[in-house]
C-alpha cells in the first residue's frame, strides 16, 4: 500500500484541528475545545508513522491502490469521529463515526435532528471533514486512474503529469487549486452579504459537494433571489471540472478535447433548464426549481423548503447522471451515459441500415470511443442496480416503508443529502438500528469508490495464485 499517501491526509487532520483551536479560543469556545487537541495529536503521530515506513516495492499494482483508498475511507473518518465522541453530547462511537463517514463521503447524513444546539466551533469541523473528503477524492482518482478509460486522462493532462516522479507536484497543483476555488466562493458569498461564518461552512460544502449545513434549513442563511441564484450558480463548481476554471484562464493549447466534458455537460445543463423553465415553473418561482436543479446535478442535495413532491422522480434522475468525472460530485456521469447511449443507438442503425458507417464520437471532439470503454460503462449501470437492489432490500428489512428505501438507497449510492425534494427531509438516522447504519456506512464509502473496485479486491483475494 502506498501509506505516504495517507499520511498527508492525517497531516491535513491535524492543520483543520490547529484551525478549530484558534477559532475556538478567538470566539470563547471552551466546551469541546479539548477534543481537537485529542485529534491533533493523534492525526499528527499518525502521519509521521506513515511517513517514515518505508515500504521496499519497485511497482505499486493498482491492487495496491484500491486497497489504500479503501482503507483511507476507513481510518480517517476513525480520526475526524474523535471530536464528536468525545464532545458534550453524549456521543455513541457508531454515531460519531457516522457523522464523520458522512461528511468524509460528502454525503450529509445527519444524527443531528438541531444544528442549532450544537456549538460552531463542531459545526466548522463538520464542515471540514467535508471539505478533506473532497480532497481525497480529487486525489483518489488520479491514483486510480489505471481503471478508468483513456478518453478521461486526456482531459487532466493540461494540468496534470502522471509521471511517478512528479507525483508531489501534482498534489501540491491539486491542493492549491481546490483551496484558491474553495477562498473565492467564500468571498463571492460574503459579498452577497452571507454571514462570514455560514459563508465559509457553505464554502466547505459547495466546493466538495458535501450536504452538511450550519443551520437546520437553508431558507435561514439565504431569503433574496440573487443569494438562490449566486448559491445555485456555485454549486456547479462541483458539477464541472475542477479543471474547468483553469483550463478557461491558462488554455493555451487550442485543442477542444481539453474541454470536450465540460462542453457536453454545459448542453445538458441548458437543456435541462430549458425544460424546467418552460414547463416546470408554473408558480413563477423559478430561482428555486434552479437551485434544486443545480443541487441534484452535482450531488449536494440541498433545497429550500417548497413544495416540489411532483418533481421527485426528476430530480432523483439528475441525481443519478451526476457531474464531471474529474469533479467531487457522484453519480454515473453524463458524458459515459451519453456514450453509451449513442453507441447503443448507432448500433440498432446499422442492422436497419447495414451499408451505412456509423461512427461512434463525441460532438466537439475527435474522439472515438471503442467497444472496451462500453464495455466499462454497461458494467457501471450494471454494477449500481446491484448495489441499489441489495442496499434498498437491507434497508427495507430493517422495517424502512419501500419508497424511503428505494429514494435513500439512491441518495446514499449518489452521497447526496436527504432533503426536502426527494421527500426524505425528516428522516431519522439517529435512531436506526445499528446493522443499518453499518450499511450505509458501508455504501456511502462504495458510492465514492464505486463497487466495482471492491469487486477487484475480492477477485484479486479470491483468485490469487
Amino acid at each position: 500500500m502506498q501509506i505516504r499517501y495517507l499520511s498527508f491526509f492525517f497531516g491535513l487532520i491535524s492543520i483543520l484541528s490547529f484551525f478549530n483551536i484558534i477559532y475556538s479560543y478567538y470566539l470563547n469556545l471552551y466546551l469541546n475545545l479539548n477534543t481537537y487537541y485529542y485529534s491533533l495529536i493523534i492525526s499528527l503521530l499518525i502521519s509521521l508513522i506513515f511517513y517514515n515506513i518505508k515500504i521496499f516495492k519497485k511497482k505499486i499494482s493498482i491492487f495496491d491502490k484500491i486497497l489504500t483508498v479503501f482503507l483511507g475511507y476507513l481510518i480517517i473518518p476513525f480520526i475526524l469521529s474523535i471530536p464528536f465522541y468525545f464532545s458534550i453530547y453524549n456521543l455513541t462511537f457508531l454515531n460519531s463515526y457516522f457523522e464523520a463517514i458522512s461528511g468524509f463521503t460528502s454525503t450529509g447524513f445527519s444524527i443531528f435532528e438541531n444544528i442549532k444546539h450544537i456549538d460552531q466551533s463542531l459545526i466548522l469541523w463538520r464542515s471540514s471533514t467535508q471539505w478533506l473528503g473532497g480532497l481525497y477524492f480529487l486525489f483518489s482518482i488520479i491514483l486510480l486512474i489505471d481503471i478508468y478509460d483513456e478518453n478521461f486522462k486526456k482531459t487532466l493532462t493540461n494540468f496534470i503529469s502522471f509521471d511517478s516522479s512528479e507525483i508531489f507536484k501534482q498534489a501540491i497543483k491539486i491542493f492549491l487549486l481546490y483551496s484558491v476555488l474553495t477562498l473565492i466562493i467564500f468571498l463571492i458569498l460574503n459579498i452577497f452579504s452571507i454571514r462570514a461564518f455560514n459563508s465559509l461552512n457553505l464554502a466547505f460544502t459547495l466546493i466538495s459537494s458535501g450536504g452538511f449545513l450550519p443551520v437546520n434549513d437553508l431558507s435561514i442563511i439565504i431569503k433574496q433571489n440573487s443569494q438562490i441564484i449566486v448559491i445555485s450558480l456555485l454549486m456547479l463548481t462541483s458539477f464541472f471540472s475542477i479543471f474547468f476554471s483553469y483550463n478557461l484562464i491558462f488554455f493555451k493549447n487550442k485543442n477542444l478535447n481539453f474541454f470536450y466534458e465540460d462542453l457536453h455537460l454545459i448542453i445538458y445543463l441548458v437543456f435541462i433548464i430549458s425544460i424546467f423553465f418552460l414547463f416546470f415553473s408554473f408558480n413563477n418561482d423559478f430561482s428555486s426549481n434552479l437551485l434544486s436543479i443545480s443541487s441534484s446535478i452535482s450531488n449536494i442535495g440541498f433545497s429550500l423548503e417548497t413544495n416540489q413532491e411532483n418533481l421527485t422522480f426528476i430530480f432523483l434522475i439528475l441525481v443519478i447522471i451526476g457531474g464531471s468525472f474529474f469533479s467531487t460530485s457522484s453519480g454515473l456521469r453524463f458524458i459515459k451515459i451519453y456514450s453509451l447511449f449513442k453507441y447503443s443507438l448507432n448500433q440498432i442503425l446499422s442492422f436497419s441500415r447495414p451499408k451505412n458507417i456509423f461512427i461512434n464520437k463525441l460532438i466537439f471532439t475527435k474522439i472515438n470511443f471503442d467497444f472496451n470503454e462500453i464495455n466499462k460503462y454497461f458494467l457501471n449501470i450494471l454494477i449500481f442496480i446491484l448495489s441499489l437492489f441489495i442496499l434498498t432490500s437491507l434497508l427495507s428489512l430493517s422495517g424502512i416503508s419501500f419508497e424511503s428505501s428505494f429514494k435513500l438507497s439512491i441518495l446514499t449510492l449518489m452521497n447526496t443529502v436527504n432533503s426536502s425534494i426527494y421527500g426524505l427531509n425528516d428522516f431519522d438516522f439517529n435512531n436506526l438500528h445499528f446493522l443499518t447504519k453499518n450499511s450505509l456506512i458501508l455504501f456511502m464509502i462504495i458510492g465514492r469508490i464505486e463497487l466495482l473496485t471492491i469487486l477487484l479486491l475480492i477477485k484479486k483475494f479470491l483468485f490469487k495464485s
